[in-house]
């Protein structure tokens, strides 16, 4: 049986981490293990920035955006022998497993090490929700009412001044909080790397919004990475009835308070982890399907195709 487990944040940052690290700290506190906080993702492993935690080192963390252990990218633990330093400090600590919460560049770093004798838990934690074996990851619903808050203030602007806001929110190269928010907020416009950016056919509805639907405003939601939004704010003024104005969320989406959602699952999906380090399993990943905690071996987990999002899109076809 285990008796010391490590966790550690990496890659982006994501509201719902710090849950996350409180559950699999006092979950595993009171079924008698030691808990290890490892600083700063895997690069603090390498380095040993690992201090034990303690329920006072977790305790008003619930409600706290970021990570409280820190994040920080290290491409280079791809190499075997960086991962084998990583593990030397695991050992010298007594460490025999780690929590390891972040995106997949995560996971396969949780995969490599549980391969190296480590056995390791992955949690979904990234605002893009682009883990595919799993319906939501912590921190996507908190970064949702983020951006359907800052667009409903940009709604209020762009109906007094006869504006399109072309908005560009986060994501990679997933789509769902362009589409979710889209929905939510009542856009007009709703732009993906499913849906494709066809430029004249955006700016030829945009003009079909304002003549024929007569609209006193226009609201485009798009996924970063397609185009350049300033510029095609631009092409707007010129070519439509509106003034055109681009607005980049950016990293705002990433911080704040987590809502409730975000706190319940980083909790559930952190118990789940420790449950699974106490059997002697490692090489799984936490994810909610149909509102049940499940794991899926990670390599199965990075391998499974995107679940389709037509009836969403289908949806807000028939909404606008």
């Amino acid at each position: 049986m285990v008796k010391r487990i490590g966790i550690l944040t990496s890659g982006g940052d994501s509201p719902g981490m710090n849950a996350a690290i409180r559950a699999v700290t006092r979950v595993g506190l009171n079924s008698g293990l030691e808990v290890f906080g490892i600083y700063n993702g895997y690069k603090g492993m390498v380095e040993g920035y690992i201090e034990p935690l303690t329920r006072e080192t977790v305790g008003d963390i619930v409600n706290r955006g970021g990570t409280i252990l820190g994040s920080a990218r290290l491409p280079e633990f791809k190499d075997i022998e960086v991962r084998k330093k990583a593990i030397a400090q695991l050992k010298k600590r007594g460490i025999e497993a780690v929590v390891v919460i972040g995106g997949d560049g995560s996971y396969r770093g949780a995969l490599s090490l549980t391969e190296m004798g480590i056995n390791c838990i992955g949690l979904p934690g990234t605002i893009d929700n682009d883990i595919t074996c799993t319906d939501y990851t912590i921190g996507f619903q908190t970064a949702l009412e983020t951006v359907v808050e800052c667009v409903d203030k940009l709604r209020d602007t762009s109906n007094s001044h006869h504006r399109c806001s072309i908005v560009e929110v986060m994501g990679n190269r997933c789509g769902d909080l362009a589409l979710w928010s889209g929905i939510a907020c009542g856009a007009e416009i709703v732009v993906t790397s499913d849906t494709g950016f066809d430029e004249q056919d955006v700016l030829d509805r945009l003009r079909d919004i304002d003549i024929i639907k007569k609209k006193k405003h226009a609201i485009v939601v798009i996924s970063e990475k397609i185009t350049d939004v300033d510029q095609f704010a631009k092409k707007v003024s010129l070519n439509t009835g509106f003034s055109g104005r681009a607005t980049v969320l950016g990293h705002i989406q990433r911080g704040g308070s987590p809502c409730p959602f975000d706190r319940l699952l980083a909790s559930q999906m952190g118990e789940k982890a420790v449950d699974l380090l106490m059997q002697g399993i490692g090489g799984q990943c936490i994810s909610i399907r149909d509102n049940k905690i499940i794991s899926y071996p990670i390599e199965e987990a990075l391998s499974m195709p995107q679940e389709s999002r037509k009836p969403l899109m289908n949806l807000f076809d028939r909404l606008v």
